[in-house]
């Protein structure tokens, strides 16, 4: 007995969309990544390397993680360790490998009227600026930079609060804008902050100090966890963005814009090895 018609075409769209949903990839990603252009190179030739659709969340580093605890996400890049070794720990990462590395860089006007030029750390840079009450914005985003953020005040033995202390709930290019706008500081990626600067009236005050080491793993959401996830396909990005061509690619970044790299390759290194050091 043949099926009905109704039936057969109700059968064909369910096969084509899950053939179309195997081929989209879901990656929630920093904030960083976007604003610096990197993932304007990187996904499109992963996507005509792979044959897969890109679908790009970029949030803050917590709340990528969280969309990976949910099943949300297939893929993470974040930057934020703590909270990605917690999130491997509790059994929601199947796979994370170290990708890359740059620093973050406190900004402000160039007057610099917290003196954060004659700063001996981060942790005394921060201090300065709340103990001269010098406007400070903050992304409040739990993202990896808010997360250093509040670890760099603890450091400096100090409780932001007050008006000199304003959050943003922005992702970090548009932190910069508030910052620049309001002639503020504030804690930003290298990367992003080299890749805005041009519309900035804003400069690095303070840079160098090892507490301010800013890495990036790419982490594979489990699906033992969540067995709809894109297993596959977000092992295949993992491959992808720690594979030597494209950590060549990550080493040129930005040096023809901006006359230095936005981050430094570092797929080479065991996961658990600290990146090097800056020049």
């Amino acid at each position: 007995m043949s099926r009905p018609p109704v039936l057969l075409l109700a059968l064909l769209l369910a096969v084509l969309a899950s053939a179309c949903g195997s081929n989209q990839l879901i990656l929630a990603t920093t904030t960083s990544t976007q604003d610096s252009g990197l993932l304007d190179v990187l996904v499109p030739a992963f996507e005509k390397e792979s044959g897969y659709r890109v679908k790009t969340i970029a949030v803050g580093s917590g709340q990528a993680l969280r969309l990976g605890e949910e099943g949300e996400a297939d893929v993470i890049l974040a930057h934020s360790p703590a909270a990605e070794e917690k999130f491997m720990a509790d059994g929601y990462g199947s796979e994370r490998r170290l990708v890359m590395h740059n620093d973050f860089v406190i900004v402000g006007p160039q007057s610099d009227p917290a003196g954060l030029g004659a700063a001996t750390s981060s942790a005394d840079a921060f201090a300065r600026i709340a103990d001269s009450h010098s406007l400070f914005l903050s992304r409040g985003d739990e993202s990896g930079t808010h997360t250093k953020e509040l670890g760099l005040w603890e450091k400096a033995e100090r409780e932001p609060s007050g008006s000199w202390y304003q959050e943003t709930g922005q992702g970090m290019g548009a932190t910069l804008q508030v910052a620049g706008e309001k002639s503020g500081y504030t804690l930003s990626d290298r990367g992003t902050f080299l890749a805005q600067r041009a519309s900035l009236d804003l400069a690095i005050v303070f840079e160098g100090d090892p507490q301010l080491f800013n890495v990036y793993h790419v982490i594979v959401v489990n699906p033992e966890k969540h067995p709809q996830v894109n297993n596959e396909g977000a092992r295949a990005f993992a491959r992808f963005i720690t594979s030597s061509p494209i950590q060549d690619v990550v080493r040129s970044f930005g040096v023809d814009l901006y006359g230095e790299p936005l981050f430094v390759p570092d797929a080479f290194l065991e996961a658990t090895q600290t990146p090097p050091a800056q020049p």
